[in-house]
């Protein structure tokens, strides 16, 4: 996020694109609601559902299921073309306009209608209030994306902010909310395959030199890993003999999950690391049983930012440990010794080699949190980015076109399915579904179809039903009504008895290396 939670309170306008931010978000979503309830916050919410947030909408774009980068060029080249955008802005810390104007000349409402189904009129409509803001924030999630040109989704989300000035300033920016409480933390801590702490390159001299320095060995890889879907695919083909997994549950939350299965099974050695026996870790040959958030010390990072401490409340079960010990014990007797007498010692190394966190102390930790970047330790940390210029110098326009799905509906499979979360469980339900009050709530899977579709296909409210794609089927319980448009359906991937990702498809961003989870061709059947 370029910008901090609170801010959304006091945005005048705010657009929320592909986030479900009531259940995916809660606490995030009540600055929102407050924002839009005192009628200072002008709403507009595009998503294909109903979704709760479009309640307090002023303005509902209801969008075909991936085609955004159709939708948000339509809205840059009206403003353009009404000359809405801020000049000032775009001529001082800009490049790549003229270049973004050309491409999003041939967006016009018409074209964005018959892309995107959004009306003329309501598309115009959200550019005009948007342009018109002094102060406009957007925020987005997995629904901009998980799809083939997801990269492509958050460039165009990013040329919107900056067309409009809406950079480098409070209550502004461009905001992706993540997925799970400490996914920022993870991603900062080097965890995709391209990167060290804080983004510093695995390709850089310098970065490899410094990090094998404070690591005792003469040097690191400048090889660029694969990514988790990859590996997956390598394992399959034999590639890969073996994978140690750490609080990640793949057989539900990985997509074509035969072929995710498939994978695993192949494995010469599989060692899973959790907190319980989840589907993963049942195919197995070692797990090793983790602590959870409470029964350790440590740091989270959350989606603005802010890096908190979290304390220890109570003692691990059994023989359940911390996973930095754990970690540690495997690397030394492997023969690189790794020792620190505690959590505390993790961080300050850490924060020694990242400098965006270099100012950082479990000390200066103590009250809210610092958002980093907080280079040194006379820095009260950064509440929102770019302030007076961007990292690069000058922010850069991306003109792109848009490109349909990797997947068609067709006789066979008419119907599209879009994928999600819901407020009660969270993630593959490895923890919330242990939760008896939160099973209540929401004991099974149900499947979100509209009523036109359900009718056609003779499925009343609460029938089972079976879904099938290209890949797989399950089966689940139908849900009736008007959420979801005509030629959609929508359901979550929180249970296993219905395991929703053995009918997605393992296509891939070709950039982010991310699944397109958002759309996938499906039947639905009502079962006898």
């Amino acid at each position: 996020m370029t910008n901090s939670i609170a801010e959304f309170e006091h945005a005048d306008v705010i657009l929320v694109t592909g986030s479900n931010t009531t259940e995916a978000h809660p606490v995030l979503s009540a600055f929102m609601k407050r924002g839009v309830k005192s009628g200072r916050t002008k709403l507009i919410v595009a998503d294909p559902r109903k979704i709760a947030l479009v309640r307090y909408a002023d303005i509902w774009l209801r969008q075909k299921p991936g085609s955004d980068v159709a939708w948000l060029n339509g809205m840059m080249n009206i403003i353009i073309q009404e000359g809405l955008h801020d000049r000032a802005y775009v001529a001082e810390h800009t490049e790549g306009f003229e270049e973004l104007k050309k491409t999003v000349a041939k967006y016009t409402p018409e074209k964005v209608e018959e892309i995107a189904g959004i009306p003329c009129d309501k598309l115009v409509a959200a550019a005009r209030l948007y342009a018109a803001a002094p102060r406009a924030s957007i925020a987005y999630c997995l629904g901009i994306t998980e799809h083939i040109n997801g990269t492509d989704a958050v460039k165009s989300v990013a040329n919107l902010a900056m067309l409009c000035g809406n950079v480098g300033k409070e209550s502004c920016g461009v905001n992706p909310l993540r997925g799970q409480n400490n996914v920022q933390g993870a991603c900062d801590m080097g965890g995709t395959p391209n990167v060290f702490s804080g983004y510093q390159a695995v390709t850089s001299p310098e970065a490899r030199a410094k990090m094998a320095r404070a690591w005792g060995v003469e040097d690191l890889p400048d090889k660029v890993g694969l990514t988790m879907i990859e590996i997956i695919q390598a394992a399959a083909r034999g590639t890969i003999k073996g994978m140690y997994i750490v609080g990640e549950n793949n057989m539900l939350s990985d997509p074509d999950l035969d072929h995710v299965e498939k994978g695993l099974r192949n494995l010469d050695f599989l060692v899973v690391q959790d907190l319980f026996l989840t589907e993963t870790a049942q195919l197995a040959d070692v797990v090793l049983p983790a602590a959870c958030f409470a029964e350790k010390d440590g740091t989270f990072t959350n989606t603005e930012r802010r890096v908190q401490r979290i304390h220890k409340a109570v003692e691990p079960p059994g023989q359940a440990r911390p996973d930095w010990q754990i970690i540690c014990d495997i690397a030394t007797r492997m023969g690189h010794k790794m020792s620190f007498p505690s959590a505390e010692a993790v961080f300050d190394e850490m924060a020694s080699l990242t400098p965006s966190y270099g100012g950082m102390t479990y000390a200066r930790l103590k009250q809210r949190g610092l958002q980093w970047p907080c280079p040194t330790k006379d820095r009260p940390g950064t509440p929102y980015l770019h302030k007076d210029k961007f990292v690069r110098g000058k922010g850069l326009f991306s003109a792109i076109d848009w490109a349909p799905p990797a997947e068609k509906t067709d006789k066979e499979y008419p119907l599209v399915l879009i994928t999600g979360r819901i407020l009660y469980h969270y993630h593959t339900g490895t923890m919330t579904r242990r939760a008896r009050p939160l099973h209540e709530l929401r004991p099974e899977c149900l499947v979100q179809i509209n009523r036109e579709d359900a009718e056609a296909l003779g499925i009343r409210h609460s029938d089972r039903v079976r879904l099938t794609s290209r890949r797989g089927r399950i089966e689940a319980k139908a849900d009736v009504g008007d959420i979801v448009p005509v030629g959609a359906i929508y359901t979550d991937f929180h249970f296993a008895e219905s395991p929703i990702n053995r009918l997605t498809i393992a296509a891939l961003d070709p950039v982010s290396k991310t699944p397109e989870y958002k759309v996938c061709a499906v039947r639905v059947e009502r079962l006898d």
